[in-house]
């Protein structure tokens, strides 16, 4: 008797007791699942490409998956001056700088770039030791800046998280990406590290493996997802469009870090032309140096249809209203251009790198844009030419552009894929329809 009185007293407790266990793993399992966290390493040594890309993956994504939290890591000075959606996140590190010789040195700090590198590093692999993201998403250099991020791709790659390589359409010319990773010792990672490679372009552009002598493992893993479309920003009801609303040329060196020769052969076509033009906003990018801005200001003020406007980290409506776009061909301003259907002149720069007018080529051969080379700077009389042209430059829809805009549908579906998350219900709210060809990994 005494022992069934025991039992009275403490089989609830124990049943209490072990339904709480199970609840408590299968509310732990569920908050994985349901709650789950990418990680984006932003590459950020020059310009403004790598950040804004980066961002825009991460504001589709958590616009797709209500419940999802992305940290994007960085070092760019001016990360501050965007707008994030809610469940997006920054953090920055030390700042790094790639000087005109090639050589890195700190931004802001006194110290030795291998001890910025250090601190870097340390500051990423916590991060993500902390954070526990189910994806990690590195953007265009495999180990990051100097490997810097080698320790923590080895660490997660034990934590079972999915590794992720997104490259731009173009790289660079094969036999220099060839040699620059070679000397970076990348190609062991696209081999054994990461799970995943994410081209962020269509392959009838270009593939940017090709030529580099990878087997077909690497080619089987990489996913041509399609350019990334751009929206209007909320804060576009408020833009005030220039010159009062009359059709202008939008001009944007991107960052303006080189973009120098560009805005200085537009403004001396507008100093000489003897014919008229669509009036011209040139946005000189936050990278332009003081004096070259200071420069390209007072030439302008001396223009009656010339504006300059420093920079804007919302350039989209600015490239929704313009009639023509003048650029250098960058990943983010042709992906604007194909967004808003603008007619683009692009004049790519060559040096460092010939990604610019590699995409530029292509994108002419396709019917995209129009391209001028910069071999031609500074041919006064053909810039002129090439600005008279623009209005009979055909859109790139007349190319069927929108077949080229599926890229962050495709990383969408991929990310719900890969977190098991790809149901009926899901490929609805992300509008994507259940197409294999969207998601098939091609060589």
């Amino acid at each position: 008797m005494d022992w069934f009185c025991c039992c009275l007293v403490v089989l609830p407790h124990f049943y209490d007791l072990t339904l709480r266990f199970v609840r408590s793993r299968w509310n732990k399992k569920r908050m994985t699942v349901m709650t789950p966290k990418i990680l984006i390493y932003s590459h950020d040594t020059f310009g403004l490409g790598h950040l804004r890309r980066c961002r825009t993956i991460a504001q589709s994504l958590v616009g797709s998956f209500p419940e999802m939290s992305v940290l994007i890591l960085s070092g760019s000075p001016i990360i501050g001056s965007f707008e994030f959606r809610s469940r997006v996140d920054f953090v920055r590190i030390p700042g790094v700088i790639k000087l005109r010789s090639g050589e890195y040195t700190s931004l802001s700090l006194q110290l030795d770039i291998n001890e910025t590198i250090a601190i870097r590093s340390s500051i990423i692999e916590h991060t993500a030791k902390v954070f526990k993201p189910d994806i990690f998403i590195v953007d265009k250099e495999p180990l990051g800046l100097r490997s810097e991020v080698l320790p923590t791709l080895q660490y997660l790659k034990g934590q079972k998280t999915r590794l992720v390589l997104g490259l731009r359409d173009v790289m660079d010319d094969p036999l220099v990406l060839k040699e620059e990773w070679l000397r970076k010792r990348a190609y062991p990672a696209l081999n054994d590290l990461y799970d995943e490679i994410w081209v962020y372009g269509p392959s009838v552009m270009n593939n940017p493996l090709d030529g580099l002598g990878f087997d077909q493992s690497v080619m089987q893993k990489t996913l041509f997802t399609g350019y990334l479309r751009r929206s209007m920003p909320s804060s576009a009801q408020d833009f005030t469009a220039p010159f009062d609303g009359a059709p202008y040329v939008l001009v944007t060196p991107g960052g303006g870090g080189d973009g120098v020769e560009l805005v200085d052969w537009v403004m001396r076509a507008y100093e000489a032309r003897l014919r008229p033009l669509f009036p011209a906003l040139i946005v000189l990018g936050p990278f332009m140096s003081k004096a070259d801005v200071e420069a390209f200001t007072t030439r302008a003020s001396h223009l009656r249809d010339v504006e300059i406007l420093r920079f804007t980290p919302e350039i989209e409506p600015y490239m929704a209203n313009a009639t023509a776009v003048i650029g250098m061909g960058g990943y983010n301003t042709f992906c604007e251009v194909l967004s808003f259907d603008n007619p683009a002149l692009l004049v790519p720069r060559v040096v460092p790198r010939r990604e610019q007018a590699i995409r530029a080529e292509q994108a002419q051969r396709l019917g995209l844009a129009q391209m001028l080379p910069i071999d031609s700077y500074p041919s006064v009389e053909l810039m002129v030419k090439a600005l008279a042209n623009l209005p009979f430059i055909a859109p790139p829809s007349h190319a069927h552009s929108e077949n080229y805009l599926g890229g962050l549908d495709v990383i969408n579906l991929r990310t719900a894929e890969i977190l098991g998350m790809s149901d009926q219900a899901l490929m609805q709210r992300l509008n994507v329809s259940a197409d294999p060809k969207l998601t098939c990994k091609t060589g």
